[in-house]
């Protein structure tokens, strides 16, 4: 394997004075060299996972980086910055910024050699060196660990004969440190202590959503704390490259976890039982001192979690710092069903589109198929695809508020929101009956988590115990007290949708719109599309519902087609990558994909976004204009056949496609041409720079 950085990769004077423009910098360079095949497919890959968190740490250090299609081996690029660049760290600028591009397949040895670098980037020794480097080949020596660092003074050039790592003492470099903890374990055990009492012990699991750097800097940055707080400190890194898990027995001999992470700790309910800190990623790096605090003083109070919801009811897909506010839990709870519940949503709609495109709208009176099947008849097929859409709906409330309750609670939330969502369904509680049994059963369950329980009860609490008390609290409340009411709002509100005309109706599909298209995909749209779904989730859907349902569906094709059909007609307003995204668009927006539009607005939010969303909610306001119904929940055109006044449906599509394209043509013609544009759109043999460096990695 080619060196993962050389002199050609440093730049000890970036210029750049945002992060953006620094990414973009430091990834020309790994253009130049072949390692990236397409800078702005590449960069956008960069952009989305810095929306996600992030990147700069405190020290003044910024270190962004993904993994993408669009890179051919692991790279890494290093920047010097004089005035400092913002990565959105706490303390200040980065002035040191490390670009690592990671291949969608990189393999374990690859991930390795990334995460020694970020290991290194806790050493005080290690950052000083760099900000004192004299020359690119020499910092890149030190990055490859080919020089021993060494502060304030100018590394010189040529490593004297120092021979790089090789891949396999690289990756035990990277294991040393859990083996260590672990051995240190065992011969604390062994050998005679100068205190009576054993060092507290603590095991912790670390992740992020790349698994290549936040994953081991959080890591390092714990073992140094704890070496610091004369505790025995373990870590397993839930990284890319996979994950060894900790023994058993340390897990067992531990008196407090930590989880610094920002996806699911993977086999959580291991840790059950233990005093418990859990906490985002970036908190692991910059202030693990305080988390270590924090967990010996929960041990000190006793207090333990009963269930594999550790940590004061974490959200199983947490994301971001300790201290969320309780909008930002509520939100990401909600998330939680609704992204469950989607593909139930996706197969049932498209199961009961096919039946009713094959059996016709009588279909629905057809006999169970246990009674009556052909395998000859068509209609006995259409009644087949019918009726397993119609079990698919049927899990609709329940998933929804069994997965609220798994996001609060994680697995013990499962049974008592299932059993919440049913009697839900049962009673005609509806949509909104699944939200409140899905947060009662979370909060009931973490109600009985916090309750103090014997040693002995705790193997059966998560398998009997809650299961038991929580499904009797949650169907007792939903039944007899909550219930009833629920339901009667929800007849409500669907008697008022069915009351709905005119002025009214067009103000709502203007809504609906809008919320369709303002994060494409996010947890606005889905909130709209639950919405739409679940009127539709019912034997016999109500005309409202089913207009509510086209509208969604029409404005959330719109941000995708509106995007192909404007690189259609004003290719120079985009890169070459935005222009091939845009052909795939075309099939996305026809699906009634949303996200096909995400690499635009991930490019320019504030010129696709506004455009989308003005597009979108024209389309509602017409869609229900024109009395368009849809009992399908998802298809796109594919699925016009079973639209009410499908001519005038495609024309609301049209009309807002036609918005949004004209609006985002007009927003991007008023600022500079784009840099990767102008460059793919130059002549061969033009001698633009960017031109002739992506053609040999086409070819």
């Amino acid at each position: 394997m080619s060196d993962m950085i050389t002199a050609d990769l440093v730049d000890l004077d970036l210029s750049a004075d945002t992060k953006e423009a620094a990414a973009r910098a430091l990834a020309e360079r790994m253009v130049a060299l072949g390692r990236v095949t397409d800078l702005e497919g590449f960069l956008a890959d960069v952009a989305a996972r810095e929306a996600q968190m992030p990147t700069g740490l405190d020290g003044g250090i910024g270190i962004p980086h993904c993994r993408s299609e669009h890179v051919t081996e692991p790279t890494l690029a290093f920047g010097r910055s004089t005035a400092g660049i913002d990565f959105g760290a706490a303390d200040g600028p980065a002035d040191l910024i490390f670009l690592i591009a990671a291949p969608a397949g990189a393999d374990d040895a690859h991930l390795t050699i990334l995460s020694s670098l970020a290991r290194q980037l806790m050493n005080a020794e290690f950052t000083d060196a760099l900000r004192s480097v004299g020359d690119a080949e020499a910092a890149a020596a030190l990055i490859r660990g080919d020089e021993a660092p060494a502060a304030g003074e100018g590394a010189s050039e040529g490593a004297g004969g120092a021979q790089s790592p090789s891949e396999d003492s690289v990756a035990a470099s990277a294991a040393a440190s859990a083996d260590a903890a672990t051995a240190s374990a065992a011969a604390a055990s062994d050998a005679p202590s100068a205190s009576d009492e054993r060092p507290f012990r603590i095991v912790a699991v670390t992740s992020c959503p790349t698994g290549i750097a936040h994953t081991y800097m959080a890591a390092e940055s714990l073992e140094n704390a704890g070496r610091e707080a004369g505790v025995e400190l373990v870590v397993e890194t839930q990284g890319s490259a996979g994950f060894d898990r900790l023994d058993p027995a340390v897990i067992a001999d531990a008196d407090g976890v930590i989880f610094a992470h920002d996806v699911p700790v993977r086999d959580k309910d291991r840790f059950a039982g233990k005093p418990t800190v859990d906490v985002g990623v970036k908190a692991g790096i910059n202030r693990p001192g305080e988390l270590i605090t924090d967990v010996r003083g929960k041990a000190a109070r006793g207090e333990v979690t009963a269930g594999a919801a550790a940590g004061g009811g974490t959200p199983v897909e947490r994301a971001g710092e300790s201290g969320d506010n309780y909008g930002t839990r509520l939100r990401k709870w909600l998330m939680t069903g609704v992204s469950y519940m989607v593909p139930f949503v996706a197969a049932g709609g498209l199961l009961i589109a096919l039946g009713f495109a094959i059996g016709g709208w009588e279909i629905t009176k057809a006999p169970s198929v246990m009674e009556h099947f052909s395998w000859t008849q068509v209609d006995s097929w259409g009644a087949l695809l019918l009726q397993i859409g119609q079990v698919a709906f049927g899990f609709l409330i329940p998933v929804l508020a069994g997965y609220i309750a798994y996001g609060m609670a994680d697995r013990p939330g499962l049974v008592p929101g299932f059993v919440g969502g049913m009697i839900a369904s049962n009673i005609a509680a509806g949509f909104l009956g699944g939200l409140a049994a899905g947060l009662l059963a979370g909060g009931v369950v973490l109600a009985i988590q916090r309750i103090k329980i014997p040693p002995v009860l705790r193997g059966i609490m998560p398998v009997v115990v809650i299961p038991l008390i929580s499904s009797i609290v949650v169907g007792f409340l939903m039944f007899v007290v909550i219930g009833k009411p629920i339901a009667e709002a929800q007849k409500g509100m669907t008697d008022w949708l069915s009351g709905l005309s005119g002025t009214n109706a067009v103000l709502l599909g203007i809504l609906l719109g809008l919320m369709m298209c303002f994060d494409l995909g996010g947890p606005v749209n889905k909130v709209a599309y639950a919405f739409a779904t679940a009127g539709i989730a019912v034997q016999d859907p109500s005309d409202s519902a089913m207009k509510i349902m086209a509208a969604v569906m029409a404005a959330g094709m719109v941000p995708p087609l509106g995007m192909a059909l404007a690189t259609t007609v004003r290719k120079k307003l985009f890169t070459q990558t935005e222009r091939e995204n845009g052909k795939a668009a075309w099939v996305l927006g026809a699906s009634f994909i949303s996200e096909g539009a995400i690499p635009f607005a991930a490019a320019d939010p504030l010129r696709v976004i506004p455009a989308s969303m003005a597009g979108g909610a024209v389309t509602g306001a017409l869609s229900m204009a024109f009395g368009a119904t849809l009992r399908a929940p998802h298809g796109g055109i594919f699925v016009v056949p079973l639209i009410g006044s499908p001519f005038l449906y495609l024309i609301a599509i049209a009309v807002g496609v036609c918005v949004t394209t004209a609006l985002v043509v007009v927003l991007k013609s008023m600022r500079k041409p784009v840099a990767g544009a102008a460059a793919t759109e130059a002549p061969e043999g033009a001698g633009s720079p960017k031109t002739e460096q992506k053609q040999p990695v086409a070819a």
